[in-house]
């Protein structure tokens, strides 16, 4: 295995009769953004505590650099919980420092990558502003701040844009991209799909503790359901129906969106759309991140 690899490998976690983890495997590469996606409950915040060793897994292994994660290993990586993790009486600089100083860090480096960071993430005015004075958004940049002020390894963030303005995501991606740019490996949680779809060179789809699916936007899209959209105005509802391999999506104003199964002749299909009237598009469309994890979620809750 290279260097540089967070690996997760066949990691199960139980809580009496409830499986939380059940062989959970993913990788996460120098450099690499990779996308963490699943609904509430699916283990994210389970595998990331393993990951970190707040929690003991039941089997399987989690290493970095082809070495089982230790204390010392611990230090060198960035984390971000869900939950705010500071100490809200505590003045802002001076919690970026000790946390520093926490990891190893000697003081006056600590102190001065803690300015850095602050300056970074639009802080300066309240680098001495106790933390529960902070809104949740100014809050959310000084999580992120702690788990970078250490220069680690490794980042490790559950939820990172939750709680964030249009202005704050655009900070956190920039900061984001650029430590991937110096070869981190950067793995995150998060909710709002099209952001991981934007940001993330690898996602895995996790569905009752299990990865289920795993690989670039454009790998998963390809293998999601094929759709054709057709713009024929004269069409009734329901006109593909009779056409074997076909399913009706959704309509809209004549525009209907259709789900094919692979070896379906789209010429058939089109003469289908003629045979009602003018077409005024007829093109074939890929399903977006939202659309595939949502079919995921609809497998796990039929099953």
């Amino acid at each position: 295995m290279a260097e540089a690899v967070l690996e997760v490998d066949r990691v199960s976690k139980r809580y009496g009769e409830v499986v939380a983890l059940d062989g959970m495997t993913f990788d996460v590469r120098a450099g690499e953004l990779f996308g963490f996606v699943g609904s509430n409950g699916a283990g994210k915040t389970t595998a990331m505590r393993i990951a970190l060793g707040v929690l003991a897994a039941d089997s399987g292994e989690v290493r970095w650099n082809g070495a089982p994660i230790t204390f010392e290993t611990r230090r060198r990586i960035g984390y971000m919980p869900e939950e705010r993790g500071l100490y809200p009486r505590m003045k802002v600089l001076d919690q970026l420092v000790y946390l520093a100083e926490l990891h190893g860090v000697a003081t006056n480096a600590a102190h001065r990558s803690a300015e850095d960071w602050i300056a970074r993430l639009g802080l300066r005015d309240r680098r001495g502003d106790e933390v529960q004075r902070l809104s949740l958004g100014n809050q959310q940049r000084v999580q992120l701040a702690a788990a970078l002020v250490h220069a680690p390894e490794v980042l490790v963030l559950d939820e990172p844009f939750s709680g964030l303005d249009p202005v704050a995501v655009d900070v956190m991606s920039g900061v984001l991209r650029e430590q991937a740019a110096r070869g981190v490996p950067v793995v995150f949680s998060s909710h709002q799909l099209d952001l991981v779809e934007r940001l993330c060179d690898r996602v895995g789809i996790v569905r009752s503790g299990t990865m289920v699916a795993s690989g670039s936007v454009d790998e998963l899209r390809a293998g999601g359901p094929a759709r054709l959209v057709v713009d024929a105005p004269l069409a009734r509802s329901g006109w593909a129906d009779h056409l074997p391999g076909v399913r009706s999506a959704s309509t809209a104003a004549g525009r209907t969106v259709l789900e094919v199964e692979p070896g379906v002749d789209d010429q058939a299909v089109l003469h289908a759309a003629l045979g009602t009237g003018p077409v005024h598009e007829f093109s074939r469309q890929r399903a977006s991140l939202a659309e595939l994890f949502r079919s995921v979620v609809t497998e796990e809750s039929a099953a």
